[in-house]
């Protein structure tokens, strides 16, 4: 379940969340100070402040808007482009690929959060395992609805190939991950 909508940005709130989620992406959270980010946003570091409270609730927010967007990328994509059931579980795999080609392979910006911030009282540690919870769920129904005879295993084994072509993306090791993926994904499904 999503934390509760907050309330919406002023401008400078949004140049301060935009700037904050293109430099955590970037350059990691620990190592981009709210200086950075305001300077970037060209506001002030009270600005940023009035705006978010904190670093560690900039971190949340940022997370939380990437999630929302994966979540609307994914869920559409397969919508619009796949029309069988098996066909919406590969397509989870070019969702994926264009993401990737359009956010930039510096791999899962959840993952990378979480190796930022392990505590569970950093108010982004939430955001991070809702993501994690939420992906695994869409992917055990979509794997329902193709009919694998064990939907929540199956859908554990696509989380987990779509979190390895994440990685894979920075690195081309192996090459064609994505391609890899799906056609695993495929045969899994057929079983």
């Amino acid at each position: 379940m999503q934390e509760e909508k907050a309330a919406p940005l002023t401008p400078a709130g949004r140049r301060v969340l935009d700037a904050a989620a293109e430099l955590f992406y970037r350059e990691g959270i620990h190592a981009v100070g709210v200086d950075a980010v305001s300077a970037a946003a060209g506001v002030t570091k009270k600005t940023l402040y009035a705006c978010f409270g904190s670093k560690e609730r900039l971190v949340a927010a940022y997370l939380a808007e990437r999630d929302e967007r994966w979540r609307t990328w994914l869920t559409s994509w397969v919508t619009e482009r796949a029309t069988t059931p098996a066909e919406r579980v590969t397509a989870t795999f070019d969702a994926l690929e264009a993401w990737l080609d359009r956010e930039g392979t510096r791999g899962c910006a959840f993952v990378n959060a979480l190796a930022e911030i392990p505590s569970a009282d950093h108010p982004g540690h939430h955001v991070v395992l809702e993501h994690k919870r939420w992906m695994l769920g869409y992917l055990t129904e979509l794997a329902a609805e193709a009919g694998s005879p064990d939907p929540a295993a199956t859908g554990g084994v696509l989380l987990l190939l779509h979190e390895g072509v994440t990685v894979s993306a920075g690195t081309g090791v192996p090459p064609s991950a994505t391609t890899r993926a799906r056609e695993a994904a495929s045969a899994l499904l057929a079983g």
